[in-house]
C-alpha cells in the first residue's frame, strides 16, 4: 500500500518512509509510527509522519 492517503496511516503501523536527507538516494527507514504531521488528506509525495524513534519523513509505503 501507498502512504499518499491520510486515512490509510494510522499510530501504531510499522511503515517505511524516506527522511529528508535521503530524498535523492531514495533510501527508506522502517518504523512505528507515532504522529501523522500532514493535516491534509491526500500528498502526492506521501504523508508526513513521525516515527517513535522521532525521525521524520514522508511515508513510502506500509507494511
Amino acid at each position: 500500500m501507498s502512504g499518499t492517503e491520510r486515512v490509510s496511516i494510522k499510530p501504531g503501523l510499522r511503515v517505511s518512509i524516506v527522511l529528508k536527507i535521503d530524498q535523492r538516494s531514495g533510501k527508506l527507514t522502517e518504523g512505528i509510527v507515532k504522529d501523522i504531521l500532514t493535516k491534509s488528506p491526500v500528498h502526492p509525495h506521501g504523508i508526513k509522519v513521525r516515527l517513535e524513534s522521532g525521525q521524520v519523513g514522508r511515508v513510502k509505503e506500509i507494511k
